[in-house]
């Protein structure tokens, strides 16, 4: 049974898998000799599954006082940027706390951002 199965994935390649080395003695993977006649197109589908990660690391991560400051001050979700001084006269505190919270929830989306990179 196991023979089976495994004979069903013998067929598969990675593209990120080594295929050989350089003559500079770098490692060669198979999507360094592809070529691709529209790389915008790739860099748009990268683009696009970054900033979906990003929302999830938005939504799952943050507490509701770090999901406001970032919707404000990024725009996010059709609103305006504003300003971390905008942003603390609104919430009724100190600018230097808003630029806390800010600092506090980049890091928290980060560090999810590279945790689900490193899974995929």
């Amino acid at each position: 049974m196991l023979l089976r199965s495994s004979k069903k994935y013998s067929r598969e390649v990675s593209l990120f898998e080594p295929i050989g080395v350089d003559k500079d003695g770098e490692t060669v993977s198979l999507v360094d000799v592809l070529e691709m006649d529209n790389k915008e197109v790739l860099d748009s589908i990268i683009l696009t599954q970054d900033v979906k990660e990003l929302y999830e690391a938005y939504e799952t991560c943050l507490k509701d006082n770090e999901k406001q400051v970032i919707r404000m001050r990024y725009g996010l979700f059709g609103q305006k940027e504003e300003t971390q001084r905008e942003i603390a006269e609104k919430l009724g505190i100190s600018r230097s706390y808003v630029s806390r919270i800010e600092k506090k929830a980049i890091e928290k989306i980060k560090a999810e951002f590279e945790r689900s990179s490193r899974r995929t």
